[in-house]
Parts: C-alpha cells; structure tokens; sequence
C-alpha cells in the first residue's frame, strides 16, 4: 500500500482519484492548494503527489522545489488542463515524474500511478505542461502536440544526437530551435544549415572552414558552420541531402570532436549538439546506399516524429490567430465559415502553407473579417506533378492490391482472406500509433477515430502493449 497526495482545487478531481486509489488498495489525501499539500506533507509522507498546475497562491510547477526539499525524490506528477512547450520544458527541468492533460479516463490515471510507484519495472518519464508560448515557439493543443512537446522536453534535457523526421513545411526547424532554447547550452550559438541549398563544390568548405589559399578564390582563414556551432547546437536541415564523402568526414567530426579544415594540416576542437532533420525515409536512403548506416545511427539517438498539419488540424484555430498577428496592421477576424474551409483541407504544405494562406488572405480581407473567398485556392502539386496524398495513396493501394492477388490465389486461405488482409495492415497501424504517443491509448485513439475501449481490445487481439 503506498500514500498518495492529491492536490487540486476542482473538488470531483480529488475526489474521483482518491476513489481510485483506495480501490488500488492505496491510502489518498487530498489539498486544494500548494500550501495545504505541503502541510499534509509536513507529518503524513507521500509516496506519490499528484499536483495541478493551476491552483491558489503557488502554482504547482513553482511549488515542485518545495515539495522536494520536504520529501525528496517522491515521484510528482504535474496534472493541467493547459499543456505547451515552455510548460513542459520547465516541468522536465523541475524533475516532474509525468504529466496528465484533463480531461483523462480513470485507465489513464491508474496508468501513471501504478508506473510512478513501480520504479524498478519502468524507469521514470519527466514530463509537463506550459503556459503563453513565445513568438517563435511552437503552438497548438491537439494530442499530437502535446505528445511532440513531451518528447522536446525530454531531448532538451539531453546532450543526445536527435533526428527529426516529418513532412516539408510541418515545423521542424522550430522544434530544433525549441530543443536549443530549453537545453544546457542555450547560452551558446545556434547554427542552422541547409545541406540542400550548399552546392557540391563549397559543401565542405562551408562545413569544415578553409585556410588562407587553399583553394582558388580562398583569399582568408575562414572557420566554418561545425566551427562556428562549437558550445551551442548544429542544425543540419535536410540532411539526407549531405554527400556520401563529406558523411565519412562529418562522422570523424562527431566522434573526434575535431574538424580539419579544407587546406588545414592540424585539426580544430569543436563541441556542439547536432539536431538532424529531413523530410526524407532516412532508413531508406541507407538501404538504398545514399546514407552511410554508421552516420545515421549516430545522429539518430533519439528520434522525434512531427506531426503533420492533417494530423492535428485541432490546432488550427490558435495558428491562423497566430499568423494573423504576425501579419501586421490591424488584426482581422476569421469567419466560421473560413475556419471551417481551413479545416476541409488537406494542407500537404503543412503549416508553412497555412501561414501563407493567412497572409493571402488578411491582404485581400479590406472588411477585416476573413471569408473563404479570401483564402487562397489549395496546394494540389508537389513538384513531381502530383498531390503528396495522391502520389502516397497510390502506392499503397497498387501494394494492397498486390498483396491481395496473392492471398486469393493462395488455396490455403479459403474463407480467411479478408481477416488475414486487415490483420496485416491494422498491426503496423496500431504499432505505429502507439509508437507516436508514447504508449498512451487516448490520444492515439482519438487520431485513430476509435474508442479507447475499441483500441485497447485491438491492441489484446494482436498482443501489443498498451
């Protein structure tokens, strides 16, 4: 039996959990305040404290230092009903255990405490939850983003190598920029590069640096980007685009710690953090032989996946608002019926095309209210000629019909064909789902479109953990 503290000042919350906890066969107190927790604290030991966020007096991420210094390393888990980066970076730097978003389910609840007061079988998750988000931090409250702002919180709070994988346009340069800014070295520079834009030839002199006449037209010493990152962050965007033998060298770098300018005969130390992006299958590119499989495991230590916009379309009401603020002048408003059409489309440009479609439209919205006529007409072409959506969703049903040739012409599956097809392609699905939210049935579910009931009798079916 362990003693759980609840503090909250929404009176059903504490009551609903401690019913929990006693059904658990654990003994619950409950504070409506910060100061009234730490009184019960004073003379009854938590073995767990489940604190919200927003409460009288001290709020609950500023009250996490005092409830250390009175019991110690007790798990805390942060409860809110608000979730955003700055929060969730200032919860993983205050050593909060997890964090639950209201509303949640009693499975989510019981989720969190049975894993805080098992340490020994899984080792603690800090996590969090923030408050009014910076100009140029990253924005939304859907599930997918409070899952992204749980994994940046928890890179952040790393020195890893971190590959960013995610559509073009989805804001990948912002998580990097995140995870630099909530991080040990935010006192020190960061370096953006985009591999794509540098031609073959100035590559690895912009890279590496050069010295004074190393090459025609090097008229000076020139440190380069790796140089130039050393103490702060290195962003390599579009890295699948680096050439094969300058991969070899950047390797050298990252696991020397020294670069070797172009013309240079004595290496120059270099520290730096990289975080790698690129809207590319990497794994692909190294089955493929044009990424080299050592590079890649090497700045792949902890990966993030950035949702697309299609995936968190929730979000786009704080976005537009969001862009229609930057736009300047004075500030229109988006009409029901423009929010609506934003929400029908299927954005392949992601959210750098939803800025665009909001400044088209705050130009042409004189009345300052944005209607649909005011909005752009919908990205279709990539520059293959053809929609993202289509060009993916043609490739899967060429391969599902494949596939489905091949069991009806397999006599074995006589009258199992059907259950065989969805079961190959739902596991994969499942798997990937519960990947992209840690595990957590609620909001894989919702982007899933099923009941939580529903998926966790779908993961039992096929034996997956949830």
């Amino acid at each position: 039996m362990a003693n759980v503290l609840i503090i909250d000042d929404e009176q059903a919350i504490c009551w609903g959990i401690s019913r929990l906890c006693q059904t658990l066969g654990h003994e619950a107190r409950t504070a409506a305040s910060a100061e009234a927790g730490l009184q019960v604290a004073a003379d009854w030991r938590p073995d767990l404290v489940l604190l919200d966020v927003r409460l009288p007096g001290i709020d609950g991420i500023t009250a996490i230092a005092s409830f250390r210094d009175r019991i110690g390393a007790v798990p805390i888990v942060i409860v809110t009903a608000f979730g955003d980066m700055t929060t969730a970076a200032r919860a993983v730097q205050s050593d909060a255990f997890d964090y639950l978003l209201k509303p949640f389910g009693t499975a989510e609840v019981q989720a969190v405490i049975e894993r805080a007061l098992k340490p020994e079988l899984e080792p603690p998750q800090e996590l969090v939850e923030a408050r009014v988000p910076e100009r140029q931090e990253l924005l939304g409250d859907s599930a997918a983003m409070q899952a992204l702002f749980k994994r940046v919180a928890l890179a952040a709070a790393s020195d890893a190598s971190i590959l960013l994988q995610g559509e073009s346009g989805c804001g990948k340069e912002l998580v990097a920029r995140a995870i630099h800014r909530h991080s040990a070295r935010r006192e020190g520079r960061y370096v953006a590069v985009n591999v794509a834009a540098l031609s073959d030839s100035l590559a690895e002199s912009e890279l590496f640096g050069h010295r004074d006449g190393a090459f025609t037209g090097a008229t000076r010493t020139r440190p380069g980007l790796l140089m130039q990152a050393d103490g702060g962050t290195l962003f390599l965007d579009e890295v699948a685009e680096i050439p094969l033998a300058l991969q070899v060298k950047l390797l050298r770098v990252l696991e020397e710690g020294e670069v070797l300018p172009v013309g240079g005969d004595a290496p120059v130390a270099t520290r730096f953090r990289v975080v790698a992006a690129t809207h590319q299958d990497l794994p692909q590119c190294v089955a493929e032989g044009r990424f080299r499989h050592d590079l890649y495991y090497r700045l792949c230590a902890f990966e993030i996946n950035v949702p697309p916009l299609r995936e968190r379309t929730g979000d786009l009401p704080i976005l537009a608002a969001h862009f229609m603020a930057l736009a300047g002048k004075a500030t229109p408003r988006l009409s029901a019926a423009a929010l609506a059409e934003l929400q029908s489309r299927h954005w392949p440009g992601n959210v750098r095309e939803l800025r665009n479609a909001i400044e088209h439209a705050c130009v042409l919205a004189r009345s300052g209210v944005i209607e649909p006529e005011h909005l752009p007409a919908p990205q279709r072409l990539t520059p293959g000629g053809e929609t993202q959506a289509a060009s993916s969703a043609t490739r899967l049903a060429t391969a599902a019909a494949q596939r489905a040739d091949e069991l009806l012409n397999d006599p074995t599956n006589i009258a199992a064909v059907y259950d065989r097809m969805v079961s190959e392609v739902e596991r994969p699905l499942l798997e990937r789902a519960m990947s992209r939210f840690d595990n957590e049935c609620a909001p894989a579910a919702k982007v899933l479109g099923m009941h939580r009931t529903t998926l966790k009798r779908k993961l039992d079916e096929h034996h997956l953990s949830g």
